[in-house]
């Protein structure tokens, strides 16, 4: 079974490529993501990967935690299941119709 880690503080250059490298140092993984902003299309700076197996999981914590990629020290943790939130307000202002 997979096991989804949450990647904090990327640069915003980090490419989905760069990383899946970096986390297969330690084993396989079946799929990295790293969150783009809607409307601009950057990097938020944070990602998830999904490594194959509990133990390179555990491992990869281990060993990225703290890691400095282009300068910024990464974050590296199980990810935790998404809470609910309420719908998002629309700041535009009122609907005409």
């Amino acid at each position: 079974m997979t096991k989804k880690l949450y990647v904090g503080n990327l640069p915003y250059s980090a490419t989905e490529d760069q990383i899946r490298i970096l986390f297969e140092q330690v084993g396989a993984t079946s799929q990295v993501t790293i969150i783009m902003d809607r409307e601009t299309g950057r990097s938020k700076g944070f990602g998830f990967v999904e490594m194959v197996t509990d133990d390179d999981a555990q491992e990869a914590i281990r060993r990225f935690n703290g890691h400095r990629l282009d300068g910024r020290p990464l974050t590296v943790n199980e990810a935790r299941p998404r809470e609910d939130r309420p719908p998002r307000r629309d700041d535009r202002g009122p609907r005409r119709y």
